[in-house]
């Protein structure tokens, strides 16, 4: 779960400790409880250096990673953030604007989805790489798109000038490492999509990067692009972690620039899917993916932001020409060396676990645990 240069990096997570949720900074070897400075995360990335925060110490990483996986799937490392929007981004690849044109023009069938895509990507998969989203060049492709009746949604913001940026989950309802990840159980084609997470404060500085799952249930999705929320939005169907890598000297935007991003799913049946996404290959830059959702809005404590994934898998998973879809037991594991890995196992968001611990019951232990006293304020 841990960065393959751990020595080097400064990591932000929460744990489940016997009082509650507690922020951690993992920093030389050691686990370090930083609730008296900063009871929740948001409350640590405002911090003015959040890396250098004084804690107490817990136990070393070494004790961490053995209660972790003494502990139940999900219950002890919980999901990094606490009391930030998530948000997301999407079609920011030009492989995922081709795969949403399909969804779209199948409305949804996933044995439609083989024939659309033989001719699709052949015309314009290469039109898409090679224009910078809101150029002339994307304004001249978007009119010859139109010219030939193959003009889409997905494709207006894979080379228009907007980015689809839209919210992913509630506060507080995000899933962690080992955690049960959720697909709706009346969805028959869906499949994970592994992502870099960028962390922000209420002033929109990108203080570091984790990984996440963004779910994504191609059929609800590809009837109607109104039922986004219901395709993404559901319980457990957001994962996010295992711990928020801190930007430093050690590690950087430009080492999310350049991450490679890999999925493996294993099955109960034996069934093996492998797949990676290149952030290289990226329409737009992360910073203004970041711009872009801050937009006009606050956020006073802080936000999230899931990147979009180049990952679209149309490996046949039973059929031939039915493509991907996950069942249950499913165990998802999506890692980069430099952040490290989120491992999580699918079953639907009707089986999974309630989201029972909002933002009331966070601030009433909080409160009974005395982190409250003489606080101010939100962010600027």
């Amino acid at each position: 779960m841990l960065p393959s240069d751990l020595d080097r990096a400064v990591l932000a997570g929460r744990l489940l400790l016997e009082e509650g949720p507690t922020p951690v900074l993992i920093r030389g070897g050691e686990v370090l409880d930083v609730s008296a400075v900063a009871p929740t995360v948001a409350d640590l990335l405002e911090l003015p250096n959040p890396a250098e925060a004084e804690g107490q110490r817990l136990f070393s990483v070494s004790a961490l990673v053995d209660r972790v996986l003494a502990s139940a799937p999900g219950s002890f490392l919980l999901s990094p953030v606490d009391l930030q929007v998530v948000k997301a981004a999407g079609v920011t690849f030009a492989v995922s604007a081709v795969e949403r044109v399909i969804e779209e023009r199948a409305r949804g069938d996933s044995d439609k989805a083989a024939e659309i895509r033989s001719g699709l990507e052949a015309r314009i998969g290469g039109g898409i790489r090679s224009v910078v989203p809101g150029s002339e060049d994307a304004m001249r492709l978007k009119a010859a798109l139109i010219e030939d009746g193959m003009w889409s949604q997905y494709l207006e913001v894979a080379i228009g000038p907007d980015a689809e940026i839209f919210t992913k989950s509630p506060v507080l309802s995000t899933v962690g490492w080992g955690g049960d990840i959720g697909v709706r159980s009346d969805s028959t084609w869906n499949n994970p999509e592994p992502e870099v997470v960028l962390v922000a404060d209420s002033r929109g500085r990108v203080l570091g990067a984790t990984l996440g799952n963004d779910v994504n249930l191609r059929d609800f999705e590809g009837r109607s692009a109104l039922l986004l929320s219901k395709a993404k939005d559901n319980n457990a169907s957001c994962s996010i972690g295992p711990f928020i890598r801190l930007f430093d000297d050690a590690f950087t935007m430009d080492d999310v620039r350049s991450a490679v991003v890999e999925l493996v799913v294993e099955g109960r049946d034996n069934f093996r899917l492998e797949g990676e996404s290149s952030m290289r290959e990226i329409s737009r830059d992360p910073t203004e993916l970041v711009r872009q959702a801050q937009s006009e809005h606050h956020y006073p404590d802080g936000f999230t932001l899931f990147l979009g994934t180049l990952f679209a898998p149309v490996q046949d998973r039973d059929e031939p020409g039915r493509g991907f879809t996950h069942k249950e037991g499913d165990i998802v594991r999506i890692s980069t060396p430099r952040i490290g890995a989120l491992i999580n196992r699918v079953t639907t968001s009707k089986a999974a676990p309630p989201w029972t611990f909002g933002v009331r019951a966070l601030m009433q232990n909080l409160a009974a645990r005395g982190l409250l006293a003489g606080r101010g304020g939100g962010g600027a």
